[in-house]
């Protein structure tokens, strides 16, 4: 006698991470590039009494804060930089084709290594979400930050974020909510000898699907003090931007600049080299 084979469902039903679209995640939990083009616009402007207007996005990635930048005046241009050739052209499709022809006309995205790159001079060069990083050795560091200096007009700016803390030092992973979905930061690994770190961002869902590792960093968990000193040795004015607390202790997104940091467990905020 014949086993019956089991029939197969004709289709399931898809999963909310398999529909999932990891770079608008992304933009959800953890850009805000608003708020981010507001800090360099306004710093800009209060350190040299007037308005930037060409601005260089490094490891730009969608070119999300190039197209907010654009957005903001008539007069500004943006040029994004990246090696990934697919993660630009994704910027292309979901981001700067929804700006207005003049808009597009004013960014440009080039697939090129931030070491080699040669641009025109820029009054704002930008280097955020921790992206550069992936220099793991203080000679790579200084040499990247003397190329940034070199694309610089005579009265520059370069825009860097950093984050930090005791907690900065663990392997952990830690949960926010996020609409429909929950944004989960993982640090997963982290050598105390060399600093070097990998951290990873995964998503999961309502119907309890999962999107792992939709992004991978290998980074060198870099201090504010070696940042610092880094940027000075490179020939920039160096500045640290900390954000404001709330009477009930949580940040209040306003960067001011100072010499006096607090020992939170974990912090972002922003280093400013002057050219």
């Amino acid at each position: 006698m014949s086993k019956r084979r089991k029939k197969k469902s004709r289709s399931s039903k898809p999963t909310m991470a398999s529909q999932a679209d990891k770079h608008k995640l992304y933009e959800a939990s953890v850009q805000c590039v608003e708020s981010e083009i507001d800090f360099v616009d306004d710093t800009f402007k209060k350190l040299r009494r007037r308005r930037a207007r060409r601005l260089r996005e490094d490891f730009c990635g969608t070119a999300n804060t190039s197209c907010e930048w654009v957005r903001r005046r008539a007069t500004n241009t943006a040029t994004g930089i990246d090696l990934d050739m697919e993660v630009q052209q994704w910027g292309r499709d979901h981001l700067i084709a929804k700006l207005t022809p003049k808009q597009q006309k004013r960014i440009q995205l080039v697939q090129a290594d931030v070491m080699k790159v040669k641009t025109e001079p820029m009054d704002v060069v930008l280097a955020m979400n921790f992206s550069y990083w992936i220099f793991q050795e203080r000679a790579q560091m200084i040499r990247y930050f003397r190329r940034v200096r070199e694309s610089l007009v005579a009265d520059g700016i370069f825009f860097l974020d950093l984050f930090g803390g005791y907690e900065a030092f663990e392997e952990l992973k830690e949960e926010s909510e996020i609409e429909n979905f929950t944004y989960v930061w993982h640090q997963a690994m982290y050598n105390p000898i060399t600093g070097a770190a990998q951290c990873r961002i995964h998503f999961k869902f309502e119907d309890g699907s999962q999107l792992k590792n939709a992004f991978i960093y290998d980074w060198r968990l870099w201090t504010f003090p070696e940042l610092t000193e880094i940027l000075t040795e490179a020939g920039y004015r160096a500045t640290a931007y900390w954000e404001g607390t709330t009477e009930d202790g949580e940040g209040d997104g306003v960067f001011t600049a100072t010499t006096q940091g607090e020992a939170d467990a974990g912090w972002v905020a922003y280093l400013v080299g002057e050219k």
